[in-house]
């Protein structure tokens, strides 16, 4: 289930998050970026997408990290390692893991186009009763790419929930 991004518009999700860093300078930090701002809140340089899975936190962690789910939701060839180390995409797509807490937060950067500036994704779990809630923020982007990735993201989550049990 996602959630709807219209409601969000506008509303500053700050709190949290130390200014002046910026995405390819991964500051590795434990607080979800979104702490202090509603869960659902958008600013003009992110796109930010929910799901909420029914399964355990641990399992859809498992799904988000292991071969499989990684080509799934953030590209064929990708293999997430620890902090520092890069990944790299069939498609060109590349970036390093900047925050690796399991089954709580990962947080990497992303660039997609040597044209464009890399930009960052944090990806939060959290216990929503039974289920798990996942957070997809993606910072730094330029404005004309935000659409496309909102809906290319809400795409790779909707597949990554094919992948659980």
């Amino acid at each position: 289930m996602f959630w709807d991004e219209a409601d969000a518009a506008g509303l500053d999700r700050s709190g949290g998050c130390r200014t002046g860093v910026s995405a390819n300078e991964g500051d590795a930090m434990t607080t979800p970026v979104h702490v202090g701002a509603d869960a659902t809140a958008q600013n003009d340089q992110n796109v930010h997408v929910q799901a909420v899975f029914r399964a355990p936190v641990g399992v859809v962690w498992q799904a988000l990290v292991s071969p499989e789910g990684t080509a799934t939701w953030l590209g064929e060839g990708a293999v997430l390692g620890d902090k520092g180390q890069s990944y790299h995409c069939a498609d060109g797509t590349a970036g390093v893991v900047r925050s690796f807490h399991p089954l709580e937060q990962l947080r990497l950067s992303w660039h997609q186009d040597t044209e464009e500036e890399p930009s960052l994704i944090e990806v939060d779990l959290a216990v929503d009763g039974t289920g798990t809630s996942l957070r997809l923020w993606h910072d730094g982007l330029p404005a004309a790419r935000r659409p496309a990735l909102r809906t290319h993201w809400q795409e790779r989550l909707a597949a990554l929930e094919k992948l659980l049990p």
